[in-house]
């Protein structure tokens, strides 16, 4: 069976002086943690990539949906659901709430699905935003977190597009673990009888272990190294290092064999 390397691409070289120069400058802005001047620079960075022109505020004879559409540019304006959370640290997320919502509408914008950037604009705000966020860590579209200052991501991890990290507990995603597209991690729980009494518990990943299509992880499981959730299948209990698990509830399928290299580091430990 062939082994398919990664093909290395890159843009033009004028673009790529852009893209990178655009990442720096947006990066030296979210070294301010306050929350206004993170949202006026969201709001004019978002003028700019929706309309191609700088912020103004709109006219109120201009017609009402212009009008919407360029208030709904600054985070101020916005409301997101995990700010709504009765158990939300309100400082914490108010320091990330521009950059989030930053995110979401740059995933949704024209240059939204530019991969080579997307890694890089991704990164840079991860690191303003995650508790934690490692080296050669690739995010595509569409991923959304919840509380983002729970959320902790290794080295080397990929994230697919649209998922769901629910960080309202405790994520925790160790090196080297992928979580393919449209899967849901979990950490917190709900009352059966009151859905307003919530528990929220630690939830990890890897190192080294794949949660993927379509897969979900509930709250407070721990998928070992070198673990795998395949697709469509539903974790409510601890899958063991090298299980692979299917189904839902997921149950164990097989043991993956445990290569050489793998092995004596195992013995090490």
């Amino acid at each position: 069976m062939p082994r398919y390397e990664y093909r290395v691409l890159n843009p033009t070289p004028a673009a790529e002086k852009a893209y990178l120069e655009w990442i720096e400058r947006l990066d030296r802005e979210f070294t301010n943690r306050d929350p206004e001047h993170r949202s006026v620079v969201v709001r004019d960075t978002l003028h700019q990539l929706y309309l191609g022109r700088p912020h103004a505020e709109p006219s109120p004879s201009a017609p009402l949906a212009q009008q919407v559409q360029a208030h709904s540019f600054d985070p101020r304006n916005a409301t997101l659901e995990p700010e709504y959370y009765g158990d939300v640290d309100a400082t914490k997320y108010a320091e990330r709430k521009p950059l989030i919502w930053f995110w979401m509408m740059y995933d949704r914008s024209p240059v939204g699905l530019n991969h080579w950037l997307g890694y890089r604009v991704r990164a840079m705000l991860a690191r303003h935003i995650f508790k934690h966020v490692g080296k050669n860590v690739k995010i595509f579209h569409g991923v959304e977190v919840s509380f983002g200052y729970n959320l902790t991501v290794e080295d080397n991890c990929t994230i697919h597009k649209y998922v769901l990290l629910d960080d309202r507990g405790e994520i925790i995603i160790h090196e080297g673990s992928s979580i393919s597209d449209y899967a849901n991690v979990y950490s917190h729980t709900h009352d059966l009888n009151d859905g307003m009494i919530v528990t929220n518990q630690r939830t990890e990943i890897g190192p080294k272990a794949r949660i993927t299509y379509h897969a979900t992880v509930l709250s407070g499981v721990k998928v070992g190294e070198h673990g795998l959730v395949g697709a469509m299948g539903v974790a409510s209990k601890n899958v063991e290092p090298y299980h692979v698990v299917g189904g839902i509830p997921a149950k164990p399928l097989k043991v993956k064999p445990i290569a050489p290299e793998e092995l004596k580091k195992a013995l090490e430990k």
